[in-house]
C-alpha cells in the first residue's frame, strides 16, 4: 500500500537522561518528529520501572511536541537465541521489563536484537526466540508492538535475511510482532546495495517473505565498514559506505514513506545523532 505522506516522519535516537521528558526536550532541539529512547540502561540486566510521575511529566511533554511517534530500544544484553539457560531467562525476563515501560508511556513499540547463536542447529535457535517472544508478550499484554531488528549477520547473529525475520513473525501467530529495518545492517549482511535496482530486489524480498505491513521503523544508518563485512559499525549519513547517493535512492522508494525514519548515527560531535545528520538526511526527500 502506498503511503499518503509526502515522506515519512524523520527522527532519531534521543537521550532520556535526567527523566523520560528529557528525551521530548532533547527530540524537539533537533527537530524530531519520531524518536527511540532507552525506557531504561542498555548495558544492565536489572530494569527500574518510572513512576507514574515520571510517565505523567512525559506524556505532558509529548503531547506539546511536534514528536509523533515513540519507540524504545531494548538492552543490547538480551539474546533469545542462546542455548545458555540461565542467558535465556534473564533475556526474557529483562525484555518483558523494557516492554512493561513501552506499555506505561504508549510508545508503539520496543526494538530489539534478535541475538546469536554459532550452533548448526538453527532451527532451534529460531524456536527459541518465537518462544522467547511469546512469553514477553505473555506477560505484558497490550498494545505495543515487539519489533526484531535486522543484524548485520556476524558472528553467528540471526536475523540478518527478510526470510529468516519473516519465518520468525510467522511463528509467533501474532500480530504484536513485527519488524524494524536497520540500512547499515542490511548492508553489512549483504543483503542489500542501495543502488536503485538492489533497492528494489530488497524490497520484493521484504514483501514476499515479511510483508510492508510488519515493517513499522527503519533505523537509518550508513555504514563504516564495507557491504557483507559482518561487522555492525555505524558511521554519519553520507559520509559511510552506502553514501549519500545510497540514501537518496532508499528516499525515492515510496513503499517506505509510512514508516518511521530514526537516525542511530555516532554524530559529527560523537554525541549520538545531531542535527546536521537530521537536515541532511531530510535533504535527501528534495
Amino acid at each position: 500500500m502506498r503511503s499518503s505522506r509526502k515522506r515519512p516522519l524523520l527522527g532519531a535516537h534521543v537521550s532520556a537522561a535526567g527523566g523520560l521528558y528529557k528525551a521530548v526536550e532533547n527530540a524537539e532541539e533537533l527537530g524530531a518528529e519520531t524518536i527511540q529512547i532507552f525506557g531504561a540502561s542498555p548495558r544492565q540486566w536489572n530494569v527500574r520501572l518510572p513512576s507514574s510521575i515520571e510517565v505523567e511529566k512525559y506524556l505532558k511533554a509529548l503531547a506539546k511536541s511536534g514528536v509523533q511517534s515513540v519507540y524504545l530500544h531494548a538492552a543490547y544484553l538480551v539474546n533469545l537465541a542462546t542455548a545458555d539457560r540461565g542467558l535465556y531467562k534473564k533475556s526474557v525476563e529483562n525484555l518483558s521489563a523494557h516492554f512493561r515501560i513501552a506499555e506505561l508511556i504508549g510508545a508503539k513499540g520496543l526494538i530489539f536484537h534478535l541475538g546469536s547463536d554459532v550452533s548448526p542447529d538453527r532451527k532451534f535457535a529460531l524456536d527459541r526466540i518465537v518462544s522467547g517472544m511469546g512469553v514477553v508478550m505473555k506477560n505484558v499484554p497490550g498494545k505495543s508492538m515487539l519489533l526484531m531488528e535486522n543484524s548485520s549477520g556476524g558472528g553467528g547473529k540471526i536475523g540478518s535475511a527478510p526470510e529468516e525475520i519473516g519465518g520468525l513473525i510467522e511463528g509467533t501467530h501474532s500480530k504484536r510482532v513485527g519488524a524494524c529495518l536497520d540500512t547499515a545492517h542490511a548492508y553489512e549482511a549483504g543483503e542489500i546495495r542501495y543502488g536503485s535496482g538492489g533497492i528494489k530486489d530488497f524490497l520484493v524480498r521484504w514483501e514476499t517473505n515479511v510483508g510492508l505491513d510488519n515493517l513499522m521503523a527503519i533505523h537509518v544508518n550508513d555504514s563504516k565498514t564495507a557491504f557483507g563485512s559482518g561487522v555492525d559499525r555505524h558511521e554519519n549519513i553520507g559520509y559511510g559506505d552506502i553514501g549519500l547517493e545510497g540514501f537518496k535512492n532508499l528516499a525515492k522508494e515510496k513503499k517506505f514513506w509510512d514508516k518511521d525514519w530514526i537516525l542511530e548515527v555516532p554524530g559529527f560531535g560523537n554525541n549520538g545523532p545531531d542535527k546536521r545528520n537530521l537536515d541532511i538526511l531530510r535533504s535527501c526527500f528534495g
